[in-house]
């Protein structure tokens, strides 16, 4: 309980406070009398120190020097008996009491010491009483809500009404996984967090400068951080989420008006437990389902995938669909290989932001991991932005394959993917079409195959193609002039206009465009040189 809790109780009505009254916060856990010429070694943190003041020192600087070691032990506080052997308190102990804030009460002679410590020893024990009582119900109200919904919002919203206090429940990295908001009680820190989804560094370089993220990461109990206003935060408790040796998570409160008692640790701690069961229950989950995917996805890359109806049945539950286009994806690591353990774990933690991201895209997690790659299949109806949004980080880039249909669509996309992997840039998201053209300049025979494709592979397929394949690279060969390619082609001006609209509607190509026109005559250029090589 705390001393000012304490002097409510009928029997201290009559106690009087003559110094430290900036120290009426502390807890009291015991009340404990001692007479003796050398009192240190018996009191204790805590403490309500009960005395007739029959061995205390009567010389000024043996008084200040007391008080300080009593109040270095973390007394709660020091009551005298009086009048009797003093009057009242020195002024130099009450002086030293004030500069060291431990309160000093002078209690009237005729009230039993007896009666003092059996009134506060019964008001401690109903308190410890009623917090163990009222822990116990939140604790019990927090497991409901984690058994009833699966859901860590919902324990922060639990943990938040009973307490009446703002909560964030945010992984090891400072993203938040669960909030109750409570806008009298947030402050300008949180409400930038909640904001960005995950604690901004300015935010975070006041904790790491002070020690605090140090603390947090070796506690195993709720650490208190103080208010830090020029950084416009507010006193708050953290309360870490530990999987045996492991942090997880961390339970945040805001002190607010109302200063933290025992049950708002208790309750912290209760919160954190429930996490950690949520956390492991998820990850056991997660483990399962990565473990399907990645060997449904290796099969699809690997090509051992058969799409027998039992197969197909099974590939629908796991979330691919044959008869829609998609993407591979390689999220690839700065990593040296072999990778380190650190290595190993950062890669982890990546494919368990990947697969978040892609379940909150509405997207099926089908995902595989090998050496420093994670692959991946992205629908078409989603694009590599909203992938790279997310997880862009420093010393990680992203690359996708084209969107192909069905089974050996996907694996057409893989080795469209892998072909990037020597021309791809570091922290960079690049897409299998935007590296083709370096990739022709530098003279790599695969990518100038697909890029003959990608600009003149639709004509080929069109009735009547090879006419219009063959009116397009004249008109290139004369340099995009009329009278020279109707001369090389013997064919009507208007016959021309048409075949090169026609040109325009089956590929889309804006043939005005000074940049197509590079890509055309580089086209020509590669089709000459093919040609040449095979005479």
């Amino acid at each position: 309980m705390k001393l000012l809790e304490i002097l409510s109780i009928d029997i201290l009505k009559s106690v009087r406070i003559v110094a430290g009254a900036a120290g009426l916060e502390r807890d009291v856990s015991w009340v404990h009398i001692v007479d003796l010429p050398d009192l240190l070694p018996w009191v204790r943190p805590g403490q309500f120190l009960l005395t007739t003041g029959y061995a205390w020192p009567r010389e000024e600087h043996a008084q200040r020097s007391l008080i300080r070691a009593l109040a270095e032990r973390n007394l709660s506080c020091v009551g005298l008996a009086v009048p009797q052997f003093f009057d009242h308190f020195p002024a130099a102990a009450c002086e030293e009491a004030n500069r060291v804030k431990l309160p000093l009460l002078e209690i009237p002679w005729d009230v039993p010491f007896a009666h003092i410590t059996e009134a506060v020893h019964s008001a401690i024990l109903a308190e410890q009483s009623r917090v163990i009582a009222q822990s116990e119900a939140i604790h019990r109200a927090l497991t409901r809500a984690a058994a009833e919904s699966g859901s860590l919002q919902v324990v922060a919203m639990t943990l938040g009404k009973l307490l009446g206090r703002a909560i964030t429940i945010e992984d090891v990295e400072g993203r938040v996984l669960a909030d109750y908001v409570l806008e009298q009680e947030e402050d300008e820190a949180r409400r930038v967090t909640r904001a960005y989804g995950k604690t901004p560094p300015e935010l975070v370089e006041p904790f790491e400068q002070r020690g605090y993220l140090s603390t947090i990461r070796k506690a195993n109990q709720p650490v208190r951080i103080p208010a830090l206003p020029e950084f416009n935060l507010a006193a708050r408790v953290v309360c870490p989420i530990r999987l045996e040796e492991e942090l997880v998570g961390l339970v945040w409160i805001i002190e607010g008006q109302q200063a933290f008692s025992e049950l708002d640790i208790r309750a912290a701690e209760h919160a954190a437990i429930i996490a950690a069961l949520h956390i492991a229950h998820q990850r056991e989950l997660a483990s399962f389902e990565a473990q399907l995917g990645y060997t449904f996805l290796d099969s699809l890359l690997e090509g051992r995938f058969e799409p027998t109806p039992q197969a197909l049945e099974r590939a629908y539950l796991l979330g691919f669909d044959p008869e829609i286009a998609y993407r591979v994806g390689f999220l690839v690591l700065d990593e040296a290989l072999p990778l380190s353990r650190e290595g190993l774990l950062r890669r982890e933690q990546l494919a368990k932001r990947l697969r978040e991201r892609l379940k909150f895209l509405s997207v099926a997690p089908l995902l595989s991991v090998s050496l420093n790659r994670i692959y991946f299949l992205l629908p078409e109806h989603c694009s590599g932005e909203q992938i790279w949004k997310a997880m862009r980080e420093e010393q990680i880039s992203l690359a996708f394959g084209r969107q192909h249909r069905g089974v050996e669509g996907v694996l057409r996309s893989y080795r469209e993917v892998l072909s990037l992997l020597a021309y791809l840039p570091p922290n960079s998201c690049h897409y299998y079409e935007t590296l083709l053209l370096p990739r022709v300049l530098l003279g790599d025979q695969e990518a100038q195959q697909a890029f003959l494709e990608q600009i003149l592979g639709q004509l080929k397929q069109q009735r009547n193609g090879e006419v219009l394949l063959e009116t397009l690279l004249a008109w290139i060969r004369t340099g995009f002039h009329f009278s020279p390619a109707v001369q090389e082609l013997s064919i009507h001006p208007k016959t021309l206009q048409y075949r090169l609209a026609r040109v325009t509607e089956l590929t889309g190509l804006d043939l005005a465009d000074p940049d197509t026109r590079f890509r055309l005559q580089l086209a020509s250029h590669l089709l000459s040189l093919q040609d040449k090589k095979s005479l």
